[in-house]
This record gives C-alpha cells, structure tokens and sequence, in this order.
C-alpha cells in the first residue's frame, strides 16, 4: 500500500498546546498475530428506519390481525413503501416479509421474538433510596422477561459509564448486576444542594433585580403587580382579554430586562441554570453514548431510563416559584438551549437507530424533596421527613414533561410515580405485541428532521402509537460524537480499541513534550475499492485531547489516501505515523479512523502522563 507525507495542524483551546505533523508509511507484510482491533462505535448508517406501531382500539385494547396493505406510512406527508413488515403478537411473530434488508430481524413465522432491554441508570441526578427502590423492583421483575429476551445495564455517575453488564439472558448475572448497581455512589444529593444554594440566593436575586429595573429600566412593571393580575384571572375576577394583555407586558418586560443584561435571569439564576444545562448534556451524551454502542442487537430495542431529574427547560427549573412573570421570561431566554437543542440528539439517535425510550420517574412524587437536604436523604429516609418547598410541584411537573417527551417521541412509554415499581414488567407487557414495520430512507445527511406518520387504511376507530420521526445526521456529526464518547467516557470493556504505539515523551521546548506516534490500521476492517486497475480508499484521522483540567483541544480531521496495485491480503496493515506535542500536562487523547465507505470508526484511547 502506498502511502504520502502531509502536514497536519491543529488549534487547541488554552492552556492545551500542541501541533502535529504527519508522515504516512505504507507496509505490504502482514502483521504479527495479535488481537484484532474492533469497532468502538458504527457511524449509524441505517438502511432501514424501524417503526413498531401499537395499533389499539377505542378501548385501548390492542388490535391483532392486521396486514401490510392496511397500512398508510408517511414521511414528511410523502406516501413511503413498507420495505418490512411483521405482525408480533404476544411475543411471537406472526409471518414476515421476505426481504433481504439489512437492520431488520430475521423471524420465522410463530417463533419467539426477543426483545433487547438496556438499562441506562443516572447515579448523577439520583438519590440512592429512590434508586435502589427501582432497582428492587426491576430484580423481582426479571422473571416477566421471555426465553429470548435479553438485557443489558450501563450505569453513569456524571464522569465516567461503567458497563454492569453487557447483553445476556442469564438471570443470575442480570442480578449481580443490579446488585452491584444498587452499591454505586448516588449523586443527588450533590444536586439538591446545588438547587437549595439558589434557592437561598432569592432575596439578593430580589435585590440585584430591583437594582437593575430602577438603573436602567424604570418603566418596567412591577412583577406582583402582573401576578395579581394572573391570579384574578385564574379565579375569574378579571376577563380574559384583560390577562393576555397583562401577559404581553410581562413578555416585554422580559425582552426589556434581556436587552439590558443580555439575559432574564439575574446572576446566580443565570450560573446555575448554565451548571444545570451542561450537567444535562452530559447525561445525555452518555446516554446516546451507551445507546449507540449496544445498538448491533438482532431484535427490538428498548432502552428503560433510569432518571433521576431531567428537568425539560433548565431556565424554568431555576425559576419555578417565582410567578408568572419570572416563567415569561425564562422561556423566552435564548441564553440557554432549547428543548429541542437539549433533547433532540438523544431522541433522534434513539429513532434513528431503532430505540423505543421508556423513562423511569426515580423520585416517584418528589415535591416532598424540595424541602432542606442537610436533614438527610439516607436508605431509610421517608419522604414526610421534609417539607415542601416553593416551585416543588412545578418542577416535579417540568421532569415529568420531560420523560414524556422522550417516551412519546421514539414510540415508548413513561413511567411516572407509582409506575416505578412496576417498569420492567410494563415495558416488557407493553412490548409483547405490535406491528414491526421498516422502510429504506434516502439519507441526504442534511441535519434535517423527517416526520413518521402511520396510519390504518379506512379504521379512523383505530389508534395509531409509533415514533415520531428521525433527523438525518451528517456523517460529520456522527464521527465527532463518536470521538467525544471516547473522550469523555472510554471505550467500552467489551470491545478492543485501535492499536496505538507511543514513544517515550521527550522535551519539546519550554513546558512541552513531545511524543512520535504510530497508529496501525487494519485494512481487515476497512473497505478499498477496485479503482482504475488499482484498490484504493481515502480514510480520515480524527485527533483531539483533553488535559487534567477539561480544557479540549479542537479536532483535527486528515485525510489519508490508501492506494495499491492490489487487494489487500489478510492481516495486511497500514501505518500512520505522527508526532504530538502536548504541553507538560496530564492529558487524555482520542485517535479515530473513519472508513467513510463503511461507516465504520476504530477508536483509540488513552493517558498521558506529564514529564
């Protein structure tokens, strides 16, 4: 294999310093026998989207018998061709659709058809009684689960994923699983203290708004006044002409004090809501993370999601309690991320990939702990052991919006309250029966989202519960997010990363070291192509770092060309080489190889240690 000499700069954020040159070597011997590097995470190259339909009548009850031509499948309002299609009736297939479609499951009629249920635990946002409660109830619902179903269980405590258990059948290991689970550290508390800071911060909030109405915006209204007028037309004292007009007032008092400080939410508000909105993301990075690495299961997918407070808009969160007015202007604060911006990478990965989301509502009725964490939160706590706190039902409603979301979006179910106890053996109930119905989608990689609808041929009686649509993610998008999984959590244990040789560090300079590096790139597990008399395909190498104290470099994207006369025989490798100059620091890096021709991304990554 051919190779060329390329120059690779990149520019990293302070205090990560580092630069990179690049020299390609080409080796036409096979290399030494050694374990074959495996694909950390597929770029999701889906051939087909999978949309399980619920068809249920009046009643609720579900509706069996149905066929392909009974169906109507929409995309965007265009009329699309079922490409796959099955009927899975109490947990058996019914017939399926002779089709030779990669990404769909291989049933024989009347077989038993499995399903995958992931389950993602957040230690981050939980406490470890309401925790260690589901996950009681998840082990005594073990047994609902059929001879081919299967589970796995990835835990995440704000910093890293631990992988319980990859997927298996056992019951045994699905219990020392959750066993271990229930041991884990629970960071809720942290969490609940963080929200008593702010709420002790009101009264200097009260005062550096006043300060900030009087300096620079005197017309402002008075917000008790636009409550009281929110209230009387709760109570029908007032019309309801009259409250709308005194929301608009409270809408331009809002834009009024943003366009003075940039935000509506005062100082404090406005850091922890920003702490809250990147604690969020990183949650559901994890959880995206886990979900795209167990995604090559035959069957369907389920992932039940252990939450322990996902609030759906950070800035209401911060504000909840503090009246109309204060909710006016939180929602139309553009200093923090939407919903959608929050969200929709999760729900989109889920559709995408095939994941029906069913969210677990951890606290149960959780406004009791809005009360003073400093009186404890132990195994034996009893929730009348605090009080309420003002905006505790709001925010119990804004996590229960947000499990909805997810649910409804990708075809799932939430499980609020006292559904807790019985999560795995809904999620496994609910689905025992369904329709499986699969299209080919025309990926433009647009970044676009594309509404699903379903619907039943002349049975306006029926309805109809099946994921919403999906958002057709550049290749792009999909490499990056692969490569900052690897950084932010590691590459799963059960998977073996690219093979990457470091020399020793030497210095560089003033507070730098250097290091040569050589990557060795299977070309078993990357495709060439027969070009004009030769074989060839042009990879790309992704390159980031991240020091001791979270500082990210920028990733680097090179091409490289791989070009030879001839097939590649097996075992045959190829080199990359480089030389990376970090500054003297402990950092973490991730090295990628994308194989744009497959999908496939082999992923590196490791430690190093200041000299």
């Amino acid at each position: 294999m051919s190779g060329r000499r390329t120059q690779l700069g990149i520019q990293c954020l302070q205090p990560v310093t580092w630069t990179v040159a690049a020299l390609l070597l080409a080796s036409a011997a096979p290399a030494q026998q050694q374990d074959e590097p495996a694909v950390f995470s597929e770029v999701i190259d889906v051939r087909v989207v999978n949309a399980e339909v619920v068809v249920t009548d009046r009643e609720g009850n579900r509706v069996h018998g149905l066929a392909a031509s009974d169906f109507e499948l929409l995309v965007d309002g265009e009329p699309m061709p079922i490409s796959y299609f099955t009927e899975i009736a109490e947990g058996f297939a019914q017939g399926a659709t002779p089709t030779g479609v990669a990404g769909v499951p291989d049933l024989d009629p009347y077989a038993p058809a499995g399903t995958n249920f992931l389950i993602f635990i957040d230690d981050f946002f939980s406490i470890e009684r309401d925790r260690n409660r589901v996950l009681d109830s998840l082990e005594v619902d073990l047994r609902e689960l059929g001879p081919v179903d299967r589970v796995a269980a990835v835990a995440f405590d704000g910093d890293s994923l631990e992988m319980l258990t990859p997927w298996t059948n056992d019951s045994a290991v699905m219990e020392q699983a959750l066993d271990r689970a229930r041991r884990r550290t629970a960071h809720g508390l942290e969490r609940l203290s963080e929200l008593k800071m702010i709420e002790a911060n009101r009264e200097t909030q009260a005062i550096f708004e006043a300060a900030a109405d009087q300096a620079f915006a005197p017309n402002l209204r008075e917000a008790g006044e636009l409550q009281q007028i929110a209230q009387d037309a709760h109570e029908g004292a007032i019309e309801a002409g009259e409250a709308m007009q005194a929301q608009t007032l409270a809408e331009e008092d809002a834009a009024a004090l943003k366009d003075i400080l940039g935000t509506s939410l005062s100082v404090p508000e406005l850091q922890y809501a920003q702490r809250l909105e990147g604690q969020l993301e990183l949650s559901v990075l994890a959880a995206m993370a886990t979900m795209r690495s167990l995604a090559n299961q035959p069957g369907r997918k389920v992932m039940l999601l252990l939450a322990g407070g996902w609030p759906r808009s950070p800035a209401l969160f911060t504000v909840a309690g503090e009246g109309d007015t204060s909710s006016f202007a939180a929602s139309a604060d553009g200093s923090l991320l939407s919903e959608d911006a929050l969200y929709g990478p999760l729900v989109s990965a889920a559709n995408l990939i095939g994941y029906a989301l069913y969210p677990v509502d951890l606290p149960g009725m959780s406004a009791s702990f809005a009360g003073d964490a400093t009186r404890g939160f132990g195994p034996d706590a009893r929730p009348d052991d605090t009080r309420a706190g003002a905006g505790s039902l709001e925010r119990e409603d804004m996590l229960h919006n947000t499990l909805d979301l997810l649910a409804d979006s990708t075809g799932g179910v939430s499980m609020l309250n006292a559904d807790r106890d019985q999560a795995l053996a809904a999620a496994v109930e609910d689905t025992r029966s369904y329709y499986w119905v699969g299209f080919e989608p025309t990926r433009r990689d647009d970044e676009a989202f594309h509404d699903i609808e379903v619907r039943i041929a002349g049975r306006p009686d029926l309805r109809v519960r099946t994921r919403e649509g999906y958002v057709d993610m550049s290749r792009d998008r999909e490499v990056s997010m692969t490569v900052e999984a690897a950084m932010r959590f590691g590459i799963p244990p059960d998977t073996r990363p690219l093979e990457v040789r470091f020399s020793d560090p030497v210095r560089a300079g003033r507070r730098r070291m250097s290091m040569a590096v050589e990557v060795v790139i299977p070309l078993d597990h990357v495709e060439l192509m027969p070009v004009a008399g030769g074989w060839r395909n042009e990879l790309e190498v992704r390159v980031t770092a991240m020091d001791v104290d979270g500082n990210r470099s920028e990733m680097s994207r090179e091409r490289i060309l791989i070009a030879g006369p001839a097939k590649p025989r097996p075992g045959q490798v190829f080199y990359y080489e480089t030389d990376l100059v970090f500054r003297r620091r402990d950092h973490t890096w991730v090295i990628a190889v994308y194989d744009p021709l497959t999908g496939a991304v082999l992923t590196s990554r490791g430690e190093v240690a200041r000299k």
